[in-house]
């Protein structure tokens, strides 16, 4: 397989990835109310059996699941793939690779958070998606694979991995590459939910070596934890529609009270006689348009927080076109902090950075 060319500079447990410490747990693969055991159709895949693996996408499609087993997000797609893969019966083999485990297999697909699911067939990989998804969702995408890899001539079979090899044949696992010792120390803050520790550690880090720039990130993703620690992702986007639809629907009003000449005073402003300014914006308006600029921020954390980072990217700039001074510096500091999570490298950084300048400047 060729492997895609890493992008962002950070591990898996350096940035992006470790929102997911923040999260609802979930127990470890095999046991009650977390995903399934390796075994049958499932296998767990490390850098000493990654090349095995993958070469049985020349003969099927292998679909790779880059994840953390613990965190319940990440459990709950792991479980549906899973229960899809048996149900499947060998059209596809589903690897997982645990992104704390194997942050080098991580950095080699390139992917921004987890959980990511990734394709290869014949030795490419393909991105199918990213965070959370229904099995509805996860069945048409595996559908489309399946038909992929039949017009590509991919008809096999993947022999079921046993579940429980014989003791003589259990090879002792790898250890875990060690982490820089501040770096470990903010890891181990977060996993406690000290973000204020985190956070002096990874800054510490920094100014020992300015180059470091795992601790940026990492500095970065703990200021954004920190913002969200308890929120319900679900209802910080439903608020944020919520404030969305509220600004548009104030909008419309002031529209309206101007075409009847500026006479009430619910349009946001009257015409000449009561000496108030045409279209000036009244107390309401302004308190709307600030609670949807917080809204939308916070919503922006959960889409990166969930891997969604190009729909972050577009929430910010979408701000930015009617915004005041004052919005506009706070979206712009809060770029800059996506930018160190994502990485210099990555191409959406670029376009975002180009647009955020039109608007500022």
């Amino acid at each position: 397989m060729s492997t895609p060319a890493p992008q962002p500079a950070f591990s898996a447990r350096g940035a992006v990835d470790l929102s997911a410490l923040a999260r609802p747990k979930a127990p470890p693969p095999g046991e009650p109310g977390g995903a399934q055991a390796s075994g049958g159709f499932v296998v767990d895949v490390t850098e000493e059996t990654f090349q095995t693996i993958m070469e049985g996408s020349a003969q099927y499609p292998v679909i790779v699941l880059l994840w953390m087993p613990t965190d319940k997000a990440n459990a709950d797609v792991g479980t549906t793939l899973g229960k899809l893969a048996d149900e499947f019966a060998g059209r596809f083999l589903l690897a997982r690779i645990n992104a704390q485990e194997q942050p080098r297999l991580v950095q080699a697909f390139g992917i921004q958070g987890v959980p990511s699911v990734v394709a290869v067939i014949g030795g490419q990989p393909a991105p199918l998606f990213a965070g959370a998804a229904t099995e509805d969702q996860i069945r048409s995408v595996l559908d489309q694979v399946l038909a992929a890899a039949e017009q590509a001539g991919l008809t096999g079979r993947a022999a079921p991995v046993g579940a429980t090899p014989d003791d003589d044949e259990v090879s002792e696992e790898p250890a875990e590459e060690a982490l820089p010792p501040l770096h470990q120390e903010a890891f181990d803050a977060i996993e406690r939910g000290d973000f204020d520790a985190a956070a002096a550690a990874y800054t510490l880090a920094h100014k020992q070596d300015p180059s470091d720039a795992f601790a940026v990130a990492g500095l970065a993703t703990v200021k954004m934890m920190a913002r969200n620690a308890g929120a319900d992702p679900a209802a910080v986007l439903a608020a944020a529609d919520a404030a969305a639809a509220a600004v548009a629907g104030g909008a419309g009003a002031g529209d309206g009270a101007a075409g009847d000449g500026g006479n009430a005073a619910g349009g946001g402003g009257a015409a000449g006689a009561d000496g108030l300014k045409v279209g000036a914006p009244n107390a309401d308006a302004l308190s709307a348009e600030a609670l949807n600029a917080d809204a939308q921020l916070a919503a922006a954390d959960v889409e990166m927080q969930t891997g969604q980072i190009a729909q972050a990217f577009a929430r910010l700039l979408a701000l930015l076109p009617d915004g005041d001074a004052e919005l506009k510096e706070r979206v712009r500091v809060r770029f800059i902090e996506y930018f160190d999570m994502v990485g210099p490298h990555d191409p959406r950084v670029a376009k975002a950075r180009q647009r955020l300048a039109l608007y500022l400047y």
